[in-house]
């Protein structure tokens, strides 16, 4: 009943920067936090970075002071500037969202395809 719609992942050098965007649509009464995690095979998927609809946001002790995030709540959409990217930041970039669906009582979390970003020489 969530879908979510991402974009601006890729493979770049050591240096360079990525935005990503997300959007979310479905059935949804409420989402109460946005944001983003990673993966890369063989580990935990570990959170990123997230924002409240209030505003209030979270970073990973990894990304602070490289990376920032941003939302649109009219549009349920969430973004993830990315700068000075490290060879450590490569991995797969799930959309992510703490919503409610019509019909149900209590909120869950929802999870994107995900986009492949890779930084390497």
């Amino acid at each position: 009943q969530v879908q979510f719609v991402e974009s601006g992942g890729g493979s770049v050098q050591p240096g360079d920067s990525l935005r990503l965007s997300c959007a979310a649509s479905g059935s949804i009464t409420s989402i109460n936090v946005m944001g983003w995690h990673r993966q890369v095979p063989g580990k935990d998927r570990e959170p990123v970075a997230s924002v409240t609809t209030g505003g209030e946001i979270k970073y990973a002790d990894s990304v602070k002071g490289r990376f920032t995030i941003s939302r649109d709540n009219a549009k349920n959409a969430v973004f993830l500037q990315m700068t000075n990217l490290k060879p450590e930041d490569t991995g797969v970039y799930y959309c992510s969202a703490i919503a409610t669906v019509v019909g149900a009582a209590f909120p869950r979390a929802y999870w994107g395809q995900g986009t492949q970003v890779t930084v390497s020489s």
